[in-house]
C-alpha cells in the first residue's frame, strides 16, 4: 500500500519538488471563487473600488443665476429713437447695425426697438431695466434739434451718469467730423443696466461699437458684481464694428 503524503510532503508530478504551502503567508491568492487576494500583503493591489461620482460646486465660469458669475450670456436691447423711422418714413439703418454689432461681442440681443422721440424712449427704458438687461444701447435723438430729446429722457431713467463713456465716442467721432461734438448722449446706470446713447447716423452708431467694444465686457461683469481686478467673465469679447468705423454725426 502507497502512504498517503502529509501536508508537507506535497511533490509536483513532472518530479520537481514544491514549496509547502499549508499556511500561505501575506500576498498569496487562496480565495479562487471569488477571484480577489485574501489578506493582501505589502505592494499588493485592492480590489478596485467603484467610482463615486460628487455634484460640482459652481464657480465663477459655473451657470448659478447669481450675479458675479458667468450666469447666462449678457443680455442686451437695441433702441432707436426717430420719429420718421417709427412712422415708417424711411428705414431704420442705425439699429439694425447695433444689433449686429453686439451679437459679434457675444451678446444675446433683442430689437432694435423703434420708437418716437421723447417719452416713448423713457418708457422702452423702463421697460428694459425691468426686464434687467445688462446692456441698452439707443440710437438717435442725441443732438441739438428740437426733438431730439433721447438724453433727457435717459437721465430720467438712470441712477448715475458714467460720463467718460460718452466722452470717448464724441472723441472717435471727432477725429473724422468736427460735427460729432454735437452729440449730447448719455451713458449711465439704472439698477444694474448700462444705457448708453449713440448718435443715429450710421457712421456714429460704427465708431460708437468700436469704442464700446472695449468697455462692455467689463462693465456687464462689474454690474453683475465681478471684482475691479479680474477679467470679465460674462462670454462677451471684443469685436471690430462692423464695416470698420467711419464719420460720426450726432
Amino acid at each position: 500500500m502507497t502512504a498517503r503524503p502529509g501536508p508537507e510532503a506535497a511533490r509536483a508530478t513532472d518530479g520537481g519538488e514544491r514549496e509547502p504551502t499549508a499556511n500561505p503567508g501575506p500576498g498569496t491568492a487562496t480565495d479562487r471563487t471569488a477571484g480577489t487576494t485574501a489578506n493582501p500583503g505589502p505592494g499588493t493591489a485592492p480590489a478596485a473600488t467603484p467610482a463615486t461620482t460628487t455634484p460640482a460646486t459652481p464657480g465663477p465660469e459655473t451657470s448659478t443665476g447669481h450675479p458675479g458669475t458667468a450666469a447666462r450670456p449678457p443680455r442686451a436691447l437695441v433702441v432707436t429713437a426717430s420719429n420718421r423711422a417709427a412712422a415708417g418714413v424711411y428705414p431704420d439703418r442705425g439699429g439694425p447695425l447695433l444689433a449686429e454689432g453686439l451679437a459679434a461681442l457675444g451678446f444675446a440681443v433683442d430689437g432694435p426697438q423703434v420708437v418716437p422721440d421723447g417719452d416713448p424712449v423713457e418708457a422702452a427704458l423702463r421697460a428694459a431695466v425691468s426686464a434687467a438687461y445688462d446692456v441698452v444701447l439707443t440710437t438717435g435723438g442725441t443732438g441739438i434739434s428740437p426733438t431730439d430729446g433721447t438724453p433727457e429722457a435717459t437721465r430720467r431713467v438712470i441712477d448715475h451718469e458714467v460720463p467718460g463713456i460718452p466722452e470717448a465716442i464724441r472723441a472717435a467721432g471727432r477725429a473724422k467730423v468736427p460735427t460729432a461734438a454735437l452729440s449730447r448722449g448719455l451713458a449711465g446706470v439704472a439698477g444694474r443696466t448700462l444705457i448708453v446713447n449713440l448718435p443715429g447716423s450710421t457712421g456714429g452708431v460704427r465708431d460708437g461699437l468700436a469704442v464700446l467694444a472695449d468697455l462692455l465686457p467689463h462693465a456687464v461683469d462689474q454690474l453683475r458684481g465681478g471684482d475691479h481686478g479680474t477679467s470679465p467673465g460674462t462670454g462677451a469679447s471684443a469685436a471690430p464694428a462692423p464695416g470698420g468705423a467711419t464719420g460720426s454725426a450726432h
